[in-house]
This record gives C-alpha cells, structure tokens and sequence, in this order.
C-alpha cells in the first residue's frame, strides 16, 4: 500500500481551506484518509500553516511520500530540511 501525505480540499466555493491528511493514493482527493496531521489556510493574511510536527516525522520515517505542495510546506513549517 503506497502511502501519501496531500491535501484534502474544504472550505466553501472561491473560499479554499486544506487539511493535511495521510491517505492511500489510490484514495479519492477529499475520499477516506487514515490520519490528519494539520491544516493549511491559503486565504488568512498572512497564510496559516498548521502541522503536527510529531505525526509528520513519524509518517514520513515510516514512508510515506509528500505531494509537492505538502513538501513545499513542510519545508516552510521547517520540519524538513532541502
């Protein structure tokens, strides 16, 4: 089972809001995940970035692979380096 750490969209209409989810990939974008691990606010001023620092770690040791935007903002969040 690959594993992927992505984002699942919520939020109304013109009005996103993710939340950073550990989900299989052959899983639907906003279908079942197995554990959130933070949010990522793109409309606040300034953006707000969210994300538990311990479960991300963890996922990411046990394998499982970011999407480009959640590496983006892990690197942002400083959990992992370049």
């Amino acid at each position: 089972m690959a594993v992927k750490i992505r984002l699942k969209r919520m939020g109304a209409k013109k009005r996103p809001f993710y939340r950073i989810v550990v989900a299989d990939s052959r899983a639907p974008r906003d279908g079942r995940f197995i554990e959130e691990i933070g949010y990522y606010n793109p409309v606040s001023e300034p953006k707000e970035i969210k994300i538990d620092d311990e479960k991300a770690v963890k996922w990411l040791k046990d394998g499982a692979q970011p999407t480009d935007t959640v590496k983006y903002l892990l690197r942002k969040s400083g959990i992992i380096g370049e």
